[in-house]
């Protein structure tokens, strides 16, 4: 089969579409041939070397995938899952290929009215707004929720699920046409980065009940700044750095609480666990059409680069999606 292989840590052009070995199914495991992948920032950092796969999972990019199971490993008996089946999937590497093994807590069902190559476009996705919302955050209805980079991939999903929950939403980004876009999905404060502060729009909407924070320690005490009192921040990324200081004192005085998580690296266990809350409480809300998959553009697997460089400058709003 063919995959896309990083040569070597560098810039887009260290993606090679190459000829590799067929991956083997193995205990617990199904074969999907693969119709489409999708861009995480994730993958950019990994091919820059700063994000290897954990122990066990596939040298190749890409975390998630839609397409055909082929093959049923071992100890996939009962599992509910046939050969034809057409599935979406939460990887742990290996997306960028023409085929890739999954473990069958990790398979999901095409949601109904959703084609087989936009399904791509929502495992990850999916997987980091529920269980970041839900499962960390505790998002209830009539909460505020920021949404830092809400015209991400990560952001265009958050604000639907957010809305669909009943949650008012904030959100930050780099241009008015992405605060436009995010405004059409149902943000209701859109803040500009470049030229607005967000903690002082937020102080005047009340304070955010919950932050979803791609940023990290630059944003670290603006972010506790615009926590409402008993306020969560959560941060899945780390943009802007990995490292600031925090005034417990504030923190202490407001209640606020403090997470930062990760999804590639959960057991195998805990991923299970988050897709089946993501198939009972997400897909539904996929199939009602309260939250659509956001595809900014489609390209072929092997231009990989061009869609890593679409990346690295945002000029994206959504998903950026390659296929076979």
């Amino acid at each position: 089969m063919h995959a896309i292989r990083i040569t070597e840590p560098g810039g887009p052009e260290a993606l090679s579409w190459s000829q590799v070995p067929d991956p083997v199914a193995g205990e617990g495991e199904v074969l999907v041939e693969v119709a489409a992948t999708a861009v995480n920032r994730a993958d950019v950092v990994q091919r820059q070397g700063h994000y290897p796969p954990p122990p066990g999972a596939s040298e190749y990019p890409g975390l998630e995938c839609s397409g055909t199971i082929v093959e049923l490993g071992p100890g996939t008996e009962g599992s509910g899952w046939s050969v034809g089946d057409e599935v979406c999937a939460l990887l742990a590497g290996g997306g960028y290929a023409e085929k890739a093994a999954v473990p069958v807590g990790q398979l999901l069902p095409i949601p109904e009215g959703v084609a087989v190559t936009e399904a791509a476009a929502l495992p990850e996705v999916a997987c980091t707004v529920w269980s970041n919302l839900v499962m960390v955050g505790g998002l209830r209805a009539g909460e505020t929720v920021l949404v830092h980079g809400g015209g991400s991939g990560i952001g265009t999903f958050a604000i639907q699920f957010a809305r669909a929950l009943g949650a008012r939403v904030a959100v930050t980004a780099g241009s008015e046409e992405k605060l436009a876009f995010c405004r059409d999905l149902g943000a209701e404060i859109t803040i500009d980065y470049r030229t607005e502060d967000f903690t002082e729009r937020m102080r005047e909407a009340g304070g955010a009940d919950l932050i979803l924070d791609i940023v990290g320690g630059s944003y670290l005490d603006a972010n506790l700044r615009s926590l409402a009192t008993g306020g969560r921040l959560v941060v899945i990324a780390l943009m802007g750095g990995r490292s600031a200081e925090a005034d417990l004192g504030r923190m202490l005085t407001k209640r606020l609480s403090l997470h930062a998580t990760s999804l590639r690296s959960r057991p195998l266990d805990e991923k299970s666990a988050i897709v089946a809350g993501v198939l009972e409480q997400v897909w539904p809300l996929v199939e009602q059409g309260a939250i659509r998959p956001v595809v900014d553009r489609t390209l072929p697997m092997r231009n990989a680069a061009e869609a890593h460089s679409v990346m690295e400058s945002s000029a994206h709003t959504g998903k950026i999606l390659l296929t076979r």
